[in-house]
C-alpha cells in the first residue's frame, strides 16, 4: 500500500534552531574512498538514507568490512586493487552519485561487474560515463543505461578527458579511476561541485588544479599504489537545508537558524539566487574543515520578494535546489526566468516538468521548455484547491517541493509516496515536526 501525506493547513510562525542531516554528496564519497584504503576510516554524521545505505551495501560486496557505533560508521577497505571471485552485481538503488562514481573505482576490476538501479535510476544516461572510462581501458556493454557491465583492466592508461556538462559525477568518476592509473590523467572540466578535489588533497593525493575565470578548471590527477584512511566529521547537506530555508522565507514571523551546514562555494548557489530575490538570509560563523566551508546559516521572513533573471552562472551551483526556488518566484512580484536548465531533466524525475506541473495547479501561470521556466509571480498567492502529487518516479525532491508549497501556500494536499524521501532525507518529516507539531 502506498503511504501518502495529507496537509490541510499551512505552518504556524516558528523561532528554532535545527541540525539537519550530513551531506549525501560527502558521505558517498566518503564510503567509496574509504573502501580504497587498506586502514580503518571513520565518519561522524554519516548521512542513513537509502542512497547512501546502497553505497555501504556496494562496497560490503566487494570486500569492505563495515561497522556503525552510535553516532560514527567505520569502514576498513580492500585498498587499491579490488579482486572478486566470481561475476558481481552492484545495486546502485536510486543513487546516480553512487551508480556513476563506483563505475570509476572498477576500473581496475578482475572479474566482470553488472551495476543495475531501481526504475528511476535505470533511465538516466550512464553513456556520459563509461564513455571517458573507456579510454582507461576498461570495457563495457553499448547500453546507455542500466544495467551496465564493465570488466576492468589491469593497467588503466592516463587519458585526457574534457568535461562539458558541469557533472561532478563524471569529472569524479574520473578522478576516482584516474588514481589507478598510470602515470597523469588531465581533465578540462565545466566548474562544478569540487567535493572530490578537496577529499583528494586532504589526502595527500598528488593533484593539481588551475582555476581560470572562464567556465573550466584544469585537473591532474596522478596515479597512486595506496592512499590513506578518511577520518571525516561529515557536516550537514544544504540540499536538505533549501526547504527549510524557503520554509522559513515564505511563513509570517518566523525565524530559523540550521547549524554546521556545508556551504562548499560550489554548492551555496541556492543562497546566492534567493538573495538576490530579496530573501534574508546570514552566513554565520563560517569556518573551514578538511577544505570544505562550513557555517551557520540564519533565515528570516521576507516581503517583498522579487524575480529573477537568474544568472546561469549558478545553474550547476543551484541544480539540486531549483524546485523550490520555484516557489519563491511563485510569490515574488514580477516574471522570473531560468534558462539552460534541461539538466534537471536528467534526475530521478522530469523534474523541470514537474516543477511546471506542481505550479499549474497551484495557479501559478509559467511557460516551460525543455530547458527553461518562466514563472509570472503572485505576492498574493493564496491556494484553496484540492491538489494531489503522485506518479512523479518517486522523486525525493518533487515529494519535498510539494510540501513546502503546501505549508506556505495553503489549499488541501495529497502528496503520494512519503517513503521517497527515505532516499536522501529520512528526517526531513521529524524536522518539519519540531518546528510544527501540528504536521
Amino acid at each position: 500500500m502506498k503511504r501518502f501525506l495529507k496537509i490541510d493547513k499551512k505552518i504556524d510562525s516558528f523561532k528554532k534552531t535545527i541540525n539537519v542531516e550530513g551531506d549525501k554528496s560527502l558521505s558517498i564519497r566518503w564510503v567509496l574512498l574509504s573502501l580504497l584504503s587498506e586502514k580503518k576510516s571513520v565518519a561522524h554524521n554519516l548521512l542513513m538514507s537509502e542512497d547512501v545505505i546502497s553505497a555501504l551495501n556496494c562496497v560490503k560486496a566487494l570486500g569492505a568490512k563495515v561497522k556503525f557505533y552510535k553516532n560514527k560508521c567505520e569502514i576498513i577497505g580492500k585498498g587499491m586493487n579490488i579482486n572478486i571471485q566470481n561475476k558481481l552485481t552492484l545495486n546502485a538503488g536510486n543513487s546516480g552519485t553512487l551508480g556513476r562514481l563506483i563505475l570509476g573505482v572498477l576500473i581496475n576490476t578482475n572479474k566482470k561487474v553488472k551495476i543495475i538501479g531501481d526504475k528511476s535510476l535505470s533511465k538516466r544516461d550512464f553513456s556520459r560515463v563509461t564513455r571517458p572510462l573507456k579510454k582507461f581501458g576498461a570495457k563495457f556493454n553499448t547500453k546507455k543505461n542500466l544495467p551496465v557491465e564493465i570488466v576492468g583492466t589491469k593497467s588503466p592508461r592516463s587519458i585526457y578527458y574534457t568535461e562539458n556538462r558541469g557533472s561532478a559525477q563524471c569529472k569524479s568518476a574520473v578522478m576516482l579511476a584516474a588514481l589507478k592509473s598510470e602515470g597523469t590523467t588531465i581533465i578540462k572540466a565545466k566548474k562544478s561541485r569540487d567535493h572530490t578535489e578537496l577529499m583528494f588533497k586532504f589526502l595527500k593525493i598528488p593533484i593539481s588544479i588551475k582555476k581560470s575565470n572562464y567556465k573550466y578548471d584544469f585537473i591532474k590527477v596522478k596515479g597512486v599504489k595506496k592512499i590513506g584512511p578518511l577520518k571525516y566529521k561529515i557536516p550537514g547537506d544544504i540540499s536538505s537545508c533549501a526547504f527549510f530555508i524557503v520554509l522559513t522565507i515564505l511563513s509570517k514571523n518566523s525565524e530559523l537558524l540550521l547549524k554546521n551546514i556545508n556551504i562548499n562555494p560550489s554548492r551555496v548557489g541556492v543562497v546566492k539566487i534567493l538573495k538576490l530575490m530579496g530573501a534574508k538570509i546570514k552566513l554565520l560563523n563560517i569556518r573551514f574543515y578538511r577544505g570544505e566551508k562550513i557555517a551557520d546559516i540564519f533565515v528570516k521572513s521576507s516581503r517583498n520578494l522579487t524575480a529573477i533573471n537568474c544568472p546561469t552562472k549558478y545553474n550547476s551551483n543551484a541544480i539540486d535546489e531549483f524546485l523550490v526556488i520555484f516557489l519563491i518566484a511563485a510569490k515574488s512580484k514580477g516574471i522570473s526566468n531560468f534558462k539552460n536548465l534541461a539538466e534537471l531533466n536528467q534526475k530521478e524525475s522530469p523534474r523541470l516538468k514537474w516543477a511546471s506541473k506542481i505550479l499549474n495547479s497551484m495557479g501559478v501561470k509559467n511557460v516551460t521548455t525543455n530547458n527553461s521556466i518562466k514563472i509570472y509571480g503572485n505576492p498574493n498567492l493564496v491556494v484553496k484547491k484540492n491538489i494531489i502529487i503522485q506518479n512523479f518516479s518517486k522523486d525525493h525532491r518533487v515529494f519535498m517541493m510539494s510540501v513546502i508549497a503546501a505549508l506556505t501556500f495553503g489549499g488541501k494536499w495529497k502528496i503520494n509516496d512519503l517513503d521517497s524521501i527515505n532516499t536522501s532525507f529520512p528526517k526531513f518529516l521529524n524536522i518539519l515536526n519540531k518546528l510544527s507539531p501540528k504536521i
